[in-house]
């Protein structure tokens, strides 16, 4: 059973306003106690002690909380299923295999990294290359703000990039990078072999 919280003086205020303004469905029947309590006034607290010739602290800060709006992408991509030869994967996820061309998005916008990473898959997709390492970075956490802001925007971004037009049919696999090339900050996208 869950607790009732108490309502704060404005949300009693309020609460009287709309109920005076309600009719009865009953008339005759009395009001419950619940209701009697609740609009019952809370004892006030005290007012603080005057301060004579003192200044007053500065109340603390909110603690900053970073939210990222949307779950890590490389724990998605290590969870799906291989689409390639199983041996290669995991030679892949180990970090054993040399990736054959790099970009590096670092320190784009979204529209420039969209725009270099669909033009590098197509250019080495014309090339028969079949690994390739996108670096993105893991990203900056967000500057102060009301509103949370995703962390890492280049890094969530490349693998939907990746899984859309006209991307997706040239692609086999997309994996997290190993650790001595990137990690987290980076992709290894397989193409498929040209017919």
């Amino acid at each position: 059973m869950s607790r009732r919280r108490r309502l704060s003086p404005e949300e009693r205020r309020l609460w009287e306003q709309v109920a005076a303004t309600a009719v009865p469905l009953r008339p005759g029947l009395p009001p419950l106690p619940e209701a009697a309590a609740a609009t019952a006034e809370p004892p006030r607290a005290a007012p603080p002690p005057a301060t004579q010739g003192r200044r007053r602290a500065p109340p603390p800060e909110p603690p900053r909380i970073t939210l990222d709006l949307a779950p890590d992408p490389h724990v998605a991509l290590d969870r799906g299923h291989p689409h390639m030869d199983r041996r290669r994967f995991e030679r892949l996820r180990r970090g054993r295999l040399v990736p054959e061309a790099r970009l590096d998005l670092h320190g784009m916008t979204l529209e420039a990294a969209h725009a270099a990473l669909t033009n590098f898959i197509l250019a080495a997709d014309a090339s028969d290359l079949r690994l390739l390492l996108v670096i993105t970075g893991k990203g900056r956490a967000p500057e102060g703000g009301v509103l949370p802001q995703r962390h890492g925007i280049l890094r969530h971004s490349v693998p939907h990039w990746l899984g859309a037009p006209p991307l997706a049919g040239r692609i086999l696999q997309v994996a997290s990078a190993h650790q001595r090339h990137g990690g987290g900050g980076a992709y290894y996208v397989y193409l498929r072999r040209r017919r």
